[in-house]
């Protein structure tokens, strides 16, 4: 074997090393942001149990199958995917009608539906979503994940609030003395620490509900396997397929961001797919992307391997198995501060300053606004980023609708006139150009000069064909001149075809 294949062969050897592996510092990183993020999904994951309707440790068992397969097959390094509101809310109306075994059921076909979408090239559809959705859709994060901690800040003994403003301010100045251990963790031990030995009575993670006691093992669902039962689960499935989908797509896009690197959508796609799939057959109650976590993860513990997303995953059941009665006594008021820290870290206030306000155009504030009215009025980011792709479009759509323009210029001769026309035509701008030509005053040679259009619709070929046909009705003829190449094809195929009948 020469020289450059094995050099070669040795460089894709090293490229393929993960980085933790011989870099102490990454993964002491990794390690401890997993850490937190368990620790942080406990009560998250019970909380969203409680939702869908079953049983705590089916929520925790999801997000343990969840985060491991992803970080395997996930597009997304150091993305935390597991249960999650979104997906809890979908599913929850199928387990109160039909039981457990039709939701597990449901879970197993969402991923399979998750999977062709993701192969169909469902992901491309995201270049479709502006920049000022992406900031709604942060934002709105940012408020939601916010409320979701006002129930535990709300009737409840007052040590919770000196113990929050005490872990924020521990995760405020910590960093300042060493970055090693991340502060979130360090709050979380110390604020433990202070309310067991101190004996303080405030709410932690064992009254959220009981922790698991063994590992997950797989099944099949208890449900019979007939056509009546496909089509009771699919419309769930679907739409559980279509919310997971929209909500990992854009937090992988705000990693990306983030982080300052691609990932690949269409593997996040089939990810999520293959992680829902193992998630049902260990009866799981599914998931997707969960965003507060990821911003726990990346931004607040610095991780950017999978190494992260696996530990998150595995150390879940660890603690919950293993060490599940030091686990229930974690204050929930420590958890709730690194909630709020998150918020305040994910929220872009550079967006809402006046400086920039000023600046930006007023549909872009708009799309902005409607985003985030959305999500947080329906607790669905889903909702609030296709509410607000819409909004955008239609934003888009009238303003270019005014900027074809039409100029005649008639030869000195009167026997001929050019009208030249300039800008985009399709279905909202094209609407205008009929009424822009005149027909009667007009001499018997009239030339339209589309060098500086594009045509981009039947619509646009449809108003074309009227003009000419105003013209054709007072014995004048039009001769269109200047087509670009995309133009010609399409008026080529369409010219005479689209008069109604």
């Amino acid at each position: 074997m020469s020289s450059s294949v094995l050099s070669a062969a040795a460089w894709l050897r090293g490229s393929r090393r993960p980085t933790w592996l011989s870099d102490p510092k990454v993964l002491r990183t990794e390690v401890l942001a997993g850490l937190v993020v368990a620790l942080a999904l406990i009560p998250e994951a019970i909380s969203f149990s409680i939702i869908a309707g079953v049983d705590p440790a089916i929520g925790l068992f999801a997000s343990f199958t969840m985060a491991v397969t992803i970080a395997v097959v996930g597009g997304r390094p150091a993305m935390i995917s597991a249960a999650t509101g979104a997906v809890a809310l979908v599913i929850a109306p199928l387990n109160r009608e039909h039981g457990f075994g039709y939701l597990v059921a449901a879970v197993i076909l969402a991923g399979v539906l998750q999977i062709v979408l993701g192969a169909l090239g469902v992901a491309k559809l995201m270049r479709f979503v502006p920049r000022s959705v992406m900031v709604g859709f942060v934002n709105s994060l940012a408020i939601l994940i916010f409320m979701a901690q006002v129930p535990e800040m709300t009737n409840v003994p007052w040590p919770v609030y000196p113990l929050i403003a005490a872990g924020l301010a521990l995760m405020v100045f910590f960093p300042k003395v060493t970055k090693v251990i991340p502060a979130p963790l360090v709050s979380i031990v110390i604020l433990t620490v202070v309310t067991v030995a101190a004996g303080i009575a405030v709410p932690a993670v064992g009254d959220k509900g009981d922790l698991p006691s063994s590992l997950p093992v797989p099944g099949l669902p208890d449900v019979p396997f007939t056509l009546d039962t496909l089509t009771t689960i699919a419309p769930y499935a679907l739409a559980m397929a279509l919310v997971g989908l929209m909500e990992s797509l854009m937090t992988a896009k705000l990693v990306d961001d983030i982080t300052d690197t691609h990932s690949s959508k269409t593997r996040e796609s089939i990810g999520q797919g293959i992680a829902n799939i193992v998630t049902g057959f260990f009866g799981g109650m599914g998931g997707c992307a969960m965003i507060g976590q990821t911003m726990i993860n990346v931004r607040v513990s610095g991780a950017r391997t999978r190494l992260s997303t696996f530990l998150a995953g595995a150390l879940l059941m660890v603690l919950c198995v293993v060490f599940g009665p030091v686990v229930s006594d974690i204050p929930m008021a420590a958890l709730v501060a690194v909630m709020v820290m998150v918020s305040v870290a994910t929220f872009d206030w550079h967006s809402i300053a006046p400086k920039t306000l000023k600046r930006m155009p007023a549909g872009e504030i708009t799309v902005m606004a409607v985003t985030v009215a959305c999500v947080v009025a329906t607790h669905n980011l889903a909702i609030g980023v296709v509410v607000g792709s819409i909004t955008a479009m239609i934003i888009f759509a009238k303003r270019v609708a005014h900027l074809a323009e039409v100029t005649a210029v008639t030869d000195p001769d009167g026997g001929t006139v050019v009208y030249r026309v300039t800008g985009e035509l399709f279905f909202a701008s094209s609407n205008d150009l009929v009424g822009q030509f005149g027909y009667a005053t007009d001499p018997d040679k009239v030339v339209i000069d589309l060098s500086a259009a594009h045509i981009w619709d039947a619509s646009s070929v449809s108003a074309l064909d009227a003009i000419e046909t105003k013209y054709a009705q007072r014995g004048k003829s039009v001769e269109i001149i200047g087509l670009n190449e995309p133009s010609a094809r399409i008026h080529r195929r369409l010219s005479g075809e689209l008069a109604s009948h």
